[in-house]
């Protein structure tokens, strides 16, 4: 990501930059508009998460052909959906899933959503990024923990989700000390709830935390019944403008 600057984790650089991850759309059936507005000119997206049906799929999906085809006609990086459950998933389940996203829409990586955290499941871990590797020249692995796990995590990854979850949580959250040895383009932020009033403040969050890449919404897990990721937050255009001209202290 040579757009990104580096700073420690934990100091309010004028110079970083943050800019979006997207963890996964509804299908893009469902939502071509939302889909459409990844590739508008100079929309900061540094990659875009394809979950066809909680992988890949049985077979090809025309809608997620054409989405992911331009995604990276607009130089966005696409990273397929592995749900690693944990470490409780096959490895051999996952290698397969990954191999159907590299051959069908020509993913530039993966995310490894619900990646375990403690020292134990690491070895397992790095055998799966070093597997997938090999898989595909230049992957591009973000490790999906939502919290910040045992540092060793960070050697076998590109970016670390060091926290996923709701705004009330968010706000009051702390940094682990480890990571101020890393530059903030290792580090993700998923945040939902978070309302208009405070994107600023999540932003500043963002920022004295070392996180490089985010993903801010206004859509909630309402009470666990829905996805607050597979909608497009009622501030896009809002969020766009700010990360696209830097964030203002």
């Amino acid at each position: 990501m040579p757009h990104l600057t580096s700073a420690a984790a934990g100091t309010a650089s004028t110079d970083l930059q943050v800019g979006l991850g997207v963890p996964g759309y509804a299908h893009p059936l469902v939502a071509p508009a939302q889909w459409g507005e990844l590739t508008r000119p100079g929309a900061p997206v540094h990659w875009a998460v394809l979950n066809v049906a909680g992988g890949p799929g049985i077979r090809p999906d025309p809608h997620c052909l054409e989405a992911a085809g331009r995604l990276r006609t607009a130089g966005v990086r696409v990273l397929g959906h592995l749900d690693v459950t944990y470490g409780a998933r096959a490895f051999a389940e996952v290698i397969s899933d990954a191999q159907r996203y590299v051959d069908w829409y020509r993913v530039g990586g993966f995310l490894l959503h619900r990646c375990p955290t403690e020292r134990a499941a690491l070895p397992e871990v790095r055998r799966a990024a070093t597997t997938l590797r090999a898989l595909l020249d230049d992957a591009h692995l973000v490790f999906g923990h939502g919290t910040h796990p045992y540092p060793g995590y960070a050697e076998s990854a590109d970016q670390l989700v060091t926290f996923s979850g709701a705004w009330s949580d968010y706000r009051w959250s702390q940094v682990a000390e480890w990571t101020a040895d890393y530059p903030p383009e290792r580090f993700c932020h998923f945040v939902h709830g978070v309302p208009r009033g405070h994107l600023d403040e999540a932003l500043r969050i963002a920022r004295w935390q070392g996180a490089g890449t985010i993903y801010f919404t206004d859509s909630t897990e309402q009470g666990g019944r829905a996805d607050p990721w597979e909608t497009m937050p009622g501030y896009w255009d809002d969020i766009v403008s700010r990360i696209g001209t830097g964030v203002s202290e």
